[in-house]
Order: structure tokens, then C-alpha cells, then sequence
């Protein structure tokens, strides 16, 4: 693969499951050759610390601003990303390669694309230095600065990913704490934007009322009734009727309208409106898509497939069925995207974020000892 560069993609978004790690070897272009992926479970003392982040980032006016305790947690929001690469690779026998690049997102604990901002807490150089490796991070910042929305991002690899679709048009989703839409046109064009409220508030109305932080295979959410009422209500939201380009908070909706419903109905109700803002984003995409490729974590909900495929008049799939790993989507983009960075090449563009223009972006951070 000439003109090929082996790269690490860290993702923990705006999940809080933990972090995905994925090695890819790829050109940034048309050549992605998937190498390894792992999973790294957040615990739950881990997964505590988050919701404290997100609470206290509420407030926050300026990307880099780090108040209070803020700080603190960054740091070790880095050190378990460190971790995890360390861990990564001695499994798979990677050296600390100068060849090697890191394309790390960080925790996403705010995202107002009205206000401009974005923050995602991770320490790029830090990691950098702990690691060995050459780190681009900060991908969505020059995004955000040339009029985008900073999201979603994971756009330019689906395209790369069209090539192994039978069907187009072509629609990729993306199912994690916020779900996201890629539609490619016959063409190879790109229109993206977030759908809704993906995983997150079905996970959160879990685990406030069993304990579990996810509703494994929707199986609370099959014994329940939707509740039709709050179902009209919930998709009556201001935000369906943006025009894209546009995106989500993690935040941007909340559980306030099921409840009163019981843990089954509100299951039900809420695994029905994640699939409704899917199925409902087709609207905005001139075409209807002939294909349907669901990544991340929601496709391993089936009851929520189900739901998705009673909606949507094509074939839906689980990224497995084009020889991908759904797992391993969302960080062997941001490994895809670390190349673009570092080859100048455009992570996005009008139709995918809302740029005046298709840009790069991402800082390179360099191991100190390199420097």
C-alpha cells in the first residue's frame, strides 16, 4: 500500500462505554486496509467521573477553559487513553514508531455548534509524551472556526466505506450516545448531520431504573407499550425541523417527557423515538436511500433494529454486512481522519458540517522528546 500510513484511532465521544481503539493502514483517500481493534471498558467509578465532567462543563464559555475540577479530570481522561494504547499495542506488537500516528477525539462534554463551541477533554501533548507516538487531535476546532458545526465528522471515511455498499444512494448511521446520518449520493456526494438522541437516553432511562447502563437487546423495551402521546410529543422537538447542516449535545434532550411512564413503557417509547429521528432523517436527503449500513453500538440492540427496519422501506444492515466491523467504525475513522489531517487533505465539508468551504483541521502534537 504505497503511500500508506499505519494509524491509531482513540473514540470515546460522547459515550461514556469506554474507549475504542482501532488500527487501520490507509492513504487517507480510497485505500483503508482495518488491522486491529479493542474495546476498553469504562467502570463504573470511571463512568461516574464523566457524568461529574459533563455536569460541571455546562457552564463553560471557552474551549480551552478547564475550571475547578475540570483539570484534573482531563488529566486522567488522558492517562486511560495512554493506557489504552500502551495496552493496545504490546497485544498487537506495535512499536512506538515515528511511523506511527494517533488520531485521538477525547470526551466530548459540551458541544453548542450555536455558540461555536465544542470541548472535548483529553491533553494531546500529554498523550503525546506518554505514548511515544505523533498525536493529532483538536479535529474539530478549524471546523467550528471556518462556520461548521464540528459535527459529525466521521463522514469522510463512510465515504471510503460507500465503495463496498451494493446500494445507492447509500445512508450510514452511526448509533452511539448521539445518532448521526451519512447520505452518499450516486455521485459520491456527502450530506451529514445528527439525527437525535441515538443511545443516550434510552442508556441514562436504564440505568435510573435497573441499575444497567445499557438496555442489552432493547429486552425492557420490548415488554413495554409505546405511549403514542409521548412519543408525538418527544418528536415534535424544535430540532427536527432544522435544515441540516446541524448537530447535538449529548444534553439536548431529556427524560422529562416519559417521566411519569413506567420502566417498560418508557423503555418502549424512547428505543421508538431514537428510531422515528433515524428513519425521519431521510427527509432532508432529496433521495431516499436504497441502502442502510447501521455502525456503533446501536446495531447490537436487535429490538431497536426491528424497530428501524418497520420504519425504513430498504434493506438495513449492520455494518457486518459489508465486511466491517461496527464496533471499530467510529475509531478507524478517527484514525482515517488523523491522515487527512496530516496530508492537508479536507475532513469536511458544506454539506457535511456547514463549512463555507471543504477544510483540514487537527493539531499534531509531537512527542517531547522528538521536538
Amino acid at each position: 500500500m504505497a503511500n500508506s500510513i499505519t494509524a491509531i484511532g482513540l473514540m470515546s465521544g460522547t459515550s461514556m462505554d469506554g474507549i475504542d481503539v482501532a488500527m487501520i493502514r490507509t492513504d487517507g483517500e480510497n485505500t483503508v486496509e482495518a488491522l486491529a481493534f479493542e474495546a476498553v471498558d469504562y467502570d463504573s467509578g470511571q463512568r461516574a467521573l464523566l457524568s461529574e465532567a459533563m455536569s460541571l462543563s455546562t457552564g463553560l464559555q471557552e474551549r480551552a477553559a478547564r475550571p475547578g475540577k475540570l483539570s484534573a479530570i482531563e488529566d486522567d481522561i488522558t492517562r486511560w487513553h495512554a493506557d489504552a494504547i500502551g495496552w493496545f499495542c504490546d497485544k498487537h506488537g506495535v512499536g512506538r514508531s515515528a511511523d506511527v500516528i494517533v488520531g485521538f477525539h477525547g470526551q466530548t462534554v459540551l458541544h453548542r455548534p450555536e455558540a461555536g463551541l465544542t470541548v472535548q477533554l483529553g491533553d494531546g501533548q500529554s498523550l503525546a509524551n506518554s505514548t511515544g507516538l505523533k498525536v493529532v487531535a483538536d479535529m474539530r476546532a478549524n471546523d467550528m472556526a471556518n462556520g461548521g458545526q464540528g459535527a459529525p465528522l466521521a463522514c469522510a471515511y463512510h465515504a471510503a466505506m460507500a465503495a463496498h455498499v451494493p446500494g445507492r444512494p447509500t445512508a450510514f448511521v452511526n448509533i452511539g450516545g448521539v445518532g448521526n446520518i451519512t447520505f452518499v449520493d450516486e455521485a459520491g456526494g456527502l450530506l451529514a448531520f445528527d439525527t437525535g438522541p441515538g443511545n443516550a437516553l434510552m442508556d441514562d432511562w436504564c440505568m435510573l431504573h435497573t441499575g444497567k447502563p445499557v438496555d442489552i437487546d432493547g429486552a425492557l423495551a420490548r415488554t413495554g407499550r409505546v405511549d403514542e402521546r409521548v412519543l408525538a410529543e418527544l418528536r415534535r422537538h424544535e430540532y427536527f425541523q432544522e435544515a441540516p447542516p446541524k448537530s447535538l449535545d449529548r444534553a439536548s434532550f431529556t427524560l422529562d417527557a416519559v417521566k411519569d411512564l413506567t420502566p417498560e413503557d418508557g423503555a418502549a417509547t424512547l428505543i421508538m423515538f431514537t428510531a422515528h429521528s433515524i428513519a425521519d432523517a431521510v427527509s432532508w436527503c432529496g433521495k431516499t436511500p436504497a441502502y442502510w449500513v447501521i455502525c456503533g453500538g446501536g446495531r447490537k440492540n436487535r429490538f431497536l433494529m426491528e424497530c428501524l427496519a418497520s420504519l425504513i422501506n430498504a434493506p438495513v444492515v449492520p455494518a457486518e454486512a459489508i465486511h466491517t466491523d461496527g464496533d471499530a467504525v467510529e475509531a478507524e475513522a478517527w484514525a482515517y481522519l488523523a491522515v487527512r489531517s496530516v496530508r492537508g487533505l479536507p475532513l469536511t465539508w458544506p454539506g457535511t458540517t456547514g463549512t463555507r468551504e471543504p477544510v483540514s483541521g487537527g493539531q499534531v502534537f509531537v512527542p517531547a522528546d522528538r521536538a
